[in-house]
């Protein structure tokens, strides 16, 4: 089981910028593809950025461009820089390491407690 630690959010302006991170714990990420998750207030939880063992990335369309997602694996640790900050990214932030099949992709182990990003006008 992997233990998922988030941390960095917080209040900013829109435009602004944050960096958030994810410390993995119980096992390595560097055998999983990784990904960051957000949900908004009244919403489904929504796939923001993925990035596979060897370091590809996709994005959501409406993050693209304006946020980075990058690991390091020798410190277990995920890293999503968010910047163009709009209202509309306010959202509790999740990582998870992705089970990919044919047809789907699949959070592997259990939500930690996510981390609170609030942007506004």
């Amino acid at each position: 089981q992997m233990q998922l630690a988030e941390s960095g959010g917080g209040l900013v302006q829109a435009g602004g910028s944050l960096r958030l991170s994810c410390a993995a714990s119980g096992r390595r990420i560097s055998p999983n593809d990784m990904a960051w998750y957000r949900q908004a207030p009244g919403k489904q939880r929504e796939l923001v950025a993925d990035i596979t063992t060897g370091g590809s990335t996709n994005y959501a369309d409406s993050v693209k461009g304006r946020f980075t997602i990058s690991r390091d694996n020798a410190k277990d640790t995920v890293y999503l820089q968010m910047n163009g900050l709009r209202p509309e990214d306010t959202a509790v932030y999740y990582c998870n390491a992705l089970l990919r099949t044919e047809v789907n992709i699949i959070p592997m182990f259990r939500w930690g407690q996510g981390t609170q990003v609030t942007v506004s006008s």
